[in-house]
Protein backbone atom coordinates (compact mmCIF):
# COMPACT_ATOMS: atom_id res chain seq x y z
CA UNK A 1 0.00 0.00 0.00
CA UNK A 2 1.14 3.50 -0.79
CA UNK A 3 -0.20 6.78 0.54
CA UNK A 4 -0.34 10.16 -1.15
CA UNK A 5 -1.57 13.46 0.26
CA UNK A 6 -3.10 16.14 -1.91
CA UNK A 7 -5.21 19.25 -1.68
CA UNK A 8 -8.88 18.79 -0.85
CA UNK A 9 -11.15 20.48 -3.41
CA UNK A 10 -14.35 18.65 -2.41
CA UNK A 11 -14.17 16.75 0.88
CA UNK A 12 -15.41 13.24 1.53
CA UNK A 13 -18.90 13.76 3.00
CA UNK A 14 -19.18 13.35 6.76
CA UNK A 15 -21.91 10.74 6.28
CA UNK A 16 -19.27 8.47 4.69
CA UNK A 17 -17.85 7.62 8.12
CA UNK A 18 -16.89 4.01 8.83
CA UNK A 19 -15.33 2.87 12.07
CA UNK A 20 -15.28 6.49 13.20
CA UNK A 21 -13.22 7.64 10.20
CA UNK A 22 -14.51 9.64 7.27
CA UNK A 23 -13.42 7.79 4.14
CA UNK A 24 -14.48 6.56 0.73
CA UNK A 25 -13.22 3.38 -0.97
CA UNK A 26 -13.64 2.80 -4.70
CA UNK A 27 -12.18 0.88 -7.61
CA UNK A 28 -9.69 2.93 -9.61
CA UNK A 29 -10.09 3.83 -13.26
CA UNK A 30 -6.85 5.39 -14.51
CA UNK A 31 -5.99 7.60 -17.45
CA UNK A 32 -2.39 8.65 -17.94
CA UNK A 33 -3.37 11.34 -20.46
CA UNK A 34 -5.46 14.47 -20.17
CA UNK A 35 -9.17 13.80 -19.58
CA UNK A 36 -11.55 15.45 -22.03
CA UNK A 37 -14.62 15.77 -19.82
CA UNK A 38 -17.13 16.60 -22.55
CA UNK A 39 -15.96 13.89 -24.97
CA UNK A 40 -15.83 11.32 -22.16
CA UNK A 41 -19.33 11.91 -20.75
CA UNK A 42 -21.15 13.10 -23.89
CA UNK A 43 -22.89 9.85 -24.89
CA UNK A 44 -23.72 8.93 -21.29
CA UNK A 45 -25.40 12.29 -20.71
CA UNK A 46 -27.19 12.31 -24.05
CA UNK A 47 -28.50 8.75 -23.91
CA UNK A 48 -28.89 8.12 -20.16
CA UNK A 49 -26.14 5.52 -19.77
CA UNK A 50 -26.13 4.98 -15.98
CA UNK A 51 -22.71 3.28 -16.17
CA UNK A 52 -21.33 6.35 -17.95
CA UNK A 53 -19.12 4.42 -20.37
CA UNK A 54 -16.34 6.71 -21.58
CA UNK A 55 -17.11 7.89 -25.11
CA UNK A 56 -13.79 9.64 -25.81
CA UNK A 57 -12.30 7.45 -28.53
CA UNK A 58 -9.04 9.41 -28.26
CA UNK A 59 -8.48 8.16 -24.71
CA UNK A 60 -7.33 4.57 -25.08
CA UNK A 61 -7.03 4.16 -21.30
CA UNK A 62 -10.73 4.82 -20.69
CA UNK A 63 -12.67 4.39 -23.93
CA UNK A 64 -15.72 2.17 -23.42
CA UNK A 65 -15.07 1.66 -19.69
CA UNK A 66 -17.76 2.61 -17.15
CA UNK A 67 -16.84 5.68 -15.11
CA UNK A 68 -19.84 5.89 -12.75
CA UNK A 69 -18.91 4.92 -9.22
CA UNK A 70 -15.19 4.62 -9.98
CA UNK A 71 -12.28 6.54 -8.51
CA UNK A 72 -11.28 8.46 -11.63
CA UNK A 73 -7.49 8.93 -11.44
CA UNK A 74 -6.15 11.51 -13.88
CA UNK A 75 -3.30 13.90 -14.48
CA UNK A 76 -5.61 16.79 -15.45
CA UNK A 77 -8.65 17.68 -17.53
CA UNK A 78 -8.41 19.07 -21.07
CA UNK A 79 -10.77 20.34 -23.71
CA UNK A 80 -13.99 22.24 -23.64
CA UNK A 81 -14.97 25.07 -21.35
CA UNK A 82 -18.13 23.07 -20.64
CA UNK A 83 -16.14 20.60 -18.53
CA UNK A 84 -17.40 21.87 -15.19
CA UNK A 85 -21.03 21.79 -16.31
CA UNK A 86 -20.53 18.25 -17.63
CA UNK A 87 -19.29 17.08 -14.21
CA UNK A 88 -22.22 18.80 -12.51
CA UNK A 89 -24.71 17.21 -14.96
CA UNK A 90 -23.18 13.76 -14.46
CA UNK A 91 -23.75 14.13 -10.70
CA UNK A 92 -27.28 15.49 -11.18
CA UNK A 93 -28.08 12.42 -13.32
CA UNK A 94 -26.34 10.04 -10.86
CA UNK A 95 -23.70 9.07 -13.43
CA UNK A 96 -20.73 10.59 -11.60
CA UNK A 97 -17.46 8.97 -10.57
CA UNK A 98 -17.13 8.08 -6.88
CA UNK A 99 -14.30 10.62 -6.69
CA UNK A 100 -11.87 12.58 -8.83
CA UNK A 101 -8.16 12.19 -8.05
CA UNK A 102 -5.68 14.40 -9.92
CA UNK A 103 -1.92 14.07 -9.99
CA UNK A 104 -1.59 17.72 -11.06
CA UNK A 105 -3.40 20.86 -9.84
CA UNK A 106 -7.03 20.90 -10.94
CA UNK A 107 -8.19 23.53 -13.42
CA UNK A 108 -10.82 26.05 -12.34
CA UNK A 109 -13.56 24.66 -14.61
CA UNK A 110 -13.32 21.08 -13.32
CA UNK A 111 -13.07 22.39 -9.76
CA UNK A 112 -16.23 24.48 -10.25
CA UNK A 113 -18.15 21.47 -11.59
CA UNK A 114 -17.07 19.22 -8.73
CA UNK A 115 -17.83 21.89 -6.11
CA UNK A 116 -21.26 22.71 -7.58
CA UNK A 117 -22.15 19.01 -7.77
CA UNK A 118 -21.54 18.82 -4.03
CA UNK A 119 -23.59 21.93 -3.34
CA UNK A 120 -26.51 21.57 -5.76
CA UNK A 121 -26.99 17.79 -5.91
CA UNK A 122 -27.18 14.95 -3.42
CA UNK A 123 -24.25 13.26 -5.16
CA UNK A 124 -20.93 14.85 -4.22
CA UNK A 125 -17.70 13.81 -5.94
CA UNK A 126 -14.89 14.07 -3.42
CA UNK A 127 -12.03 15.68 -5.32
CA UNK A 128 -8.34 15.75 -4.43
CA UNK A 129 -5.64 17.31 -6.58
CA UNK A 130 -1.85 17.74 -6.50
CA UNK A 131 -1.27 14.08 -5.58
CA UNK A 132 1.92 14.03 -7.68
CA UNK A 133 3.23 12.03 -10.59
CA UNK A 134 4.16 9.16 -8.24
CA UNK A 135 0.46 8.72 -7.49
CA UNK A 136 -0.38 8.20 -11.14
CA UNK A 137 2.56 5.80 -11.50
CA UNK A 138 1.41 3.75 -8.49
CA UNK A 139 -2.32 3.40 -9.17
CA UNK A 140 -3.68 0.87 -11.67
CA UNK A 141 -7.12 0.38 -13.17
CA UNK A 142 -8.88 -2.22 -11.06
CA UNK A 143 -6.94 -1.55 -7.87
CA UNK A 144 -8.76 0.04 -4.96
CA UNK A 145 -8.14 3.44 -3.45
CA UNK A 146 -9.32 4.91 -0.18
CA UNK A 147 -9.73 8.66 0.25
CA UNK A 148 -9.89 9.95 3.81
CA UNK A 149 -11.09 13.20 5.29
CA UNK A 150 -7.59 14.68 5.45
CA UNK A 151 -6.91 14.40 1.71
CA UNK A 152 -4.81 11.26 1.99
CA UNK A 153 -5.29 8.70 -0.77
CA UNK A 154 -4.22 5.12 -0.11
CA UNK A 155 -3.57 2.90 -3.13
CA UNK A 156 -4.06 -0.77 -2.26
Amino acid sequence: MKQFTGRIIVPVPANAAQDGKVSLRAEALVSRQGFNTLASFQKALMFGDKKAACSDQNNGDLYGKPMAGKALCLPQTIGSTTGGMVLFCAAALEQQPACLLFSKPIDSLAAAGAILAGVWTDHPMPTIDSLGDEFLAAVRTGSFVTVDGSGTVTVE
